[in-house]
C-alpha cells in the first residue's frame, strides 16, 4: 500500500480526537505514527500552526512528500515542515526553500489543554521542543500539583514545570544540563504567566540529585569533578523523573536499561512521606512490569513502601503494538 492510503487509515481513526483536541485548545499533536501505522520511521505531527513530518531511517520522494502534504491541507491547511533525520545520529540533513525555512526557524506558540508552549521545528538542537507522548505525563501533573512543590528533573524545555505551575502549584525546580532548553523553558513559564514560581537549574542531574537527596557528591572512577551549582537537601510533594536512554557524565551514566535504580534511589528519597514520584522509561526492551518490580524494590530496600501507584497510558495518537507502548510511566505515591 502506498504511504497516502496508511495516511488516509490513521487519519480516519483520529477524527473523534482532532474533534476533543479542539474542544480542549489544544494544536500539537501526532497524525501518523509510523512505526505501528504501517511506515516505519516516518512521523507527522501537528506543531501549533504548521505541520512537521519527520523521517528516521528513509528519505521521502517527492512523490511521497506530495502525497502527504495533500492528505494534510484536506486536514488543514498550514504550512508543512519536512525534516529528514534519516542520517546518522538522527541530525536534520534536508535543506527547505526559503518560505519553509523561516518559518521553520520562527518562535512560535502551541496549545496543549490551553497552555502554551514555544515552538520552533529547526533550532541548535534534534528534537522538537515539546514530546507529546508526554501529553499524559503533564496532564496528570497538572491536575496534581495544586498548592505542591515540584521536582522536575531532566527537564528539558520544562513542558512537565510549566504544567504543574498552571495546576496551582506553590514552588517548581527544574533541572536540565542543557541551556538552551531551560531558555525554551522560562518562555513557556512566561507565555503562561508563572514564571514566579519557576526556578530553572542548569546542572548535571547527578550532582543536584545527590545533594537535593541528602547524600555526598561522588563521580565515577574518582574523576576529577567539574564545577556545579550547590543546592540544599530538600524534599518535594512531587517529583517528576525522565531520563534520557543512555548517557554519561564524570559525575555517573545514566542508564535506563541496566541501572534505573542508580537515578531512582536519589530521586525517591527527595520524595516526601506521602508525596509522589513520576517515573518514565521510554525503552522498548525494558518490560513493563519488571521494571516497576524493580522500582518497589528499591522503596522498600530504603525501609519506605509504595502506598499506590497509578499508571500513565500514552494517548491513542501514539496507538502500540499490543498496548506496549515504549514509554511507560507510572506515579508511585509513597509512605
Amino acid at each position: 500500500m502506498s504511504i497516502s492510503t496508511f495516511l488516509a487509515s490513521a487519519l480516519e481513526k483520529r477524527h473523534p480526537l482532532l474533534a476533543q483536541a479542539k474542544t480542549n485548545n489544544t494544536d500539537c499533536y501526532r497524525v501518523f505514527h509510523g512505526t505501528v501505522e504501517g511506515v516505519n520511521g516516518l512521523n507527522i505531527d501537528r506543531y501549533g500552526e504548521a505541520w512537521l513530518i519527520q523521517t528516521f531511517h528513509q528519505t521521502l520522494s517527492e512523490l511521497e512528500l506530495t502525497e502527504i502534504r495533500d492528505a494534510l491541507t484536506q486536514v488543514e491547511a498550514l504550512p508543512i515542515i519536512y525534516n529528514d533525520r534519516s542520517d546518522k545520529n538522527s541530525r536534520v540533513m534536508n535543506q527547505l526553500d526559503v518560505c519553509s525555512e523561516d518559518i521553520a526557524n520562527q518562535s512560535l506558540v502551541m496549545h496543549e489543554n490551553g497552555i502554551k508552549f514555544t515552538s520552533k521545528l529547526r533550532h541548535e538542537g534534534q528534537d522538537p521542543l515539546l514530546f507529546l507522548d508526554m501529553r499524559v505525563g503533564r496532564e496528570y501533573v497538572k491536575a496534581n500539583s495544586h498548592n505542591k512543590t515540584v521536582l522536575n528533573l531532566f527537564s528539558y524545555t520544562c513542558g512537565i514545570g510549566t504544567a504543574a505551575a498552571v495546576g496551582g502549584a506553590k514552588r517548581v525546580v527544574n533541572i536540565d544540563f542543557s541551556s538552551f532548553a531551560l531558555e525554551a523553558g522560562r518562555k513557556n513559564a512566561e507565555l503562561n504567566g508563572v514564571s514566579e514560581v519557576c526556578q530553572f537549574i542548569q546542572s548535571d542531574a547527578f550532582p543536584a540529585l545527590r545533594q537535593l537527596a541528602g547524600l555526598k557528591v561522588a563521580g565515577r572512577r574518582n574523576q576529577k569533578l567539574p564545577a556545579y551549582p550547590k543546592m540544599t537537601s530538600t524534599q518535594f510533594d512531587l517529583v517528576f523523573l525522565d531520563p534520557p536512554r543512555f548517557a554519561k557524565s564524570a559525575f555517573g551514566t545514566v542508564d535506563l536499561i541496566n541501572d534505573y535504580q542508580g537515578l531512582f534511589k536519589p530521586a525517591m528519597l527527595t520524595t516526601k512521606k506521602g508525596g509522589t514520584i513520576v517515573c518514565c522509561n521510554n525503552v522498548a526492551k525494558v518490560e513493563r512490569q519488571a521494571w516497576f518490580d524493580s522500582l518497589v524494590k528499591c522503596v522498600e530496600k530504603q525501609g519506605r513502601a509504595v502506598v499506590s501507584h497509578q499508571w500513565l497510558d500514552c494517548h491513542e495518537d501514539f496507538p502500540s503494538f499490543d498496548g506496549n507502548h515504549p514509554l511507560k510511566m507510572v506515579a508511585l505515591t509513597l509512605g
